[in-house]
């Protein structure tokens, strides 16, 4: 791969718990890998904070939100707590929220709630949106309508080409996982196809998600490089080509200007 090209981890979880071992070397085997820039996603007033630390120690960028899971949480102090959130570098997006109507760990007109009230946020701040749906199709392009127009991303997209397209026409990006790499998701290869290189991210959602050949172990951030590399051979593009595309994408998508790195991040990657 030429020097200019590499990799951008669009969504992770870098700061959680089960970094703590070995979370500097988990940084270093991603910019080995070619994985240059990651967006640190927070889920929960207690991980805002982390993420965002240390995103800005190593010159990446991070996003804080309200996940589905955790949306009967949500209140006017949450509310207040997310606004400080979003006011400090290098928060770049509001995110993750949106609908998980597979756990429904949250009611689901909680989800709802919180939902609107965080594409509310973004659009208010100017911030995209990191959208997480899991059989909520609906539900989500519904809610993303009502507050159009947003810019943001259909976080992890495990839907097929014809919801790809109705996410797409609302003005959104797709990410695709280490779910795409799984033999039994031929939909979600199909809807990377759907995306084009003009409205597709890679992600690893790490630590989970493995893509294939980790699959069933820890997913980290270099794994971003597996996705973006099956991914490339899957729709015939240059593998250059595919991972300067959607770096650009999360480039514009969450205002990052050119390519910089802490004295830190270069240190760890050497």
């Amino acid at each position: 791969m030429a020097a200019e090209a590499f990799w951008t981890d669009s969504h992770n979880h870098l700061a959680m718990p089960e970094f703590d071992g070995d979370r500097e070397d988990a940084v270093a085997r991603a910019l080995s890998s070619g994985v240059r820039r990651m967006l640190l996603v927070g889920t929960n007033p207690e991980d805002w904070q982390p993420s965002a630390a240390l995103a800005k120690r190593c010159g990446f960028g991070s996003a804080a939100g309200l996940h589905p899971h955790e949306a009967f949480r949500w209140n006017g102090r949450v509310r207040e707590s997310l606004l400080a959130a979003l006011g400090r570098a290098p928060a770049a997006a509001v995110g993750e929220t949106g609908l998980d109507y597979h756990y429904d760990f949250s009611p689901r007109p909680a989800q709802r709630e919180a939902f609107a009230a965080q594409l509310r946020i973004a659009a208010e701040r100017g911030f995209p949106v990191v959208v997480h749906s899991r059989n909520a199709y609906e539900d989500t392009v519904s809610l993303l309508s009502e507050h159009a127009p947003l810019r943001g991303v259909m976080h992890c997209f495990a839907y097929g080409p014809a919801e790809a397209e109705a996410f797409l026409k609302l003005g959104l990006h797709l990410s695709f996982s280490g779910i795409a790499t799984f033999p039994k998701a031929p939909e979600i290869r199909a809807a990377a196809g759907v995306a084009g290189l003009d409205r597709l991210l890679i992600e690893t959602d790490a630590p989970y998600l493995a893509p294939v050949p980790h699959r069933g172990k820890r997913c980290e951030p270099a794994h971003a490089a597996h996705v973006g590399r099956f991914l490339a051979r899957h729709l015939g593009i240059p593998e250059e080509e595919f991972a300067r595309r959607p770096s650009e994408n999360a480039a514009r998508l969450f205002g990052w200007g050119p390519l910089g790195a802490s004295e830190e991040v270069r240190k760890l990657g050497s």
